[in-house]
């Protein structure tokens, strides 16, 4: 799938959780774009790789992941939650956005890009550059479009 492609299938939905949410669709977008890699990493609609742990009710897909395990990466076999639409994946990434008080500074902003910066700075990736990967999603797709 192309990059506009998944914005095309992927945007609706972040657009109708951001109306509940407050979290800016632009940002929503950008982050699944780079979490899925494009929708090419989604076993299961599942976007943000979110596991499925013993509080999860709903149906789920057994993948391989690489997780790193005293320092060395190794390949697991884990439970991941699965979704019937992209809806219900980027909704249930919104909860847990929305449910967990280190990220509550970021509602403060209403664009991707500071949300995306804030959500950065509250610890959500390790990686040092996870806000300007996500910033140059946004830019370069004009996804602030999706944030009216």
């Amino acid at each position: 799938m192309t990059p506009q492609e998944f914005i095309d299938q992927v945007s609706p939905a972040a657009v109708e959780s951001a109306r509940g949410s407050k979290i800016p669709a632009s940002f929503t977008v950008a982050q699944a774009a780079l979490e899925s890699s494009w929708g090419a990493a989604a076993p299961g609609m599942n976007l943000f790789g979110i596991k499925a742990d013993a509080s999860w009710q709903g149906p789920i897909i057994t993948q391989q992941t690489a997780e790193v395990v005293a320092g060395k990466t190794v390949t697991i076999t884990a439970n991941f939650r699965a979704y019937s639409n992209w809806l219900g994946s980027i909704q249930d990434h919104a909860a847990f956005l929305l449910g967990n008080p280190r990220y509550r500074p970021a509602f403060a902003y209403t664009d991707g890009v500071d949300f995306a910066k804030a959500v950065a700075a509250a610890g959500y990736a390790t990686d040092p550059d996870y806000a300007n990967k996500l910033i140059e999603i946004i830019n370069a797709h004009q996804l602030t479009q999706f944030d009216a």
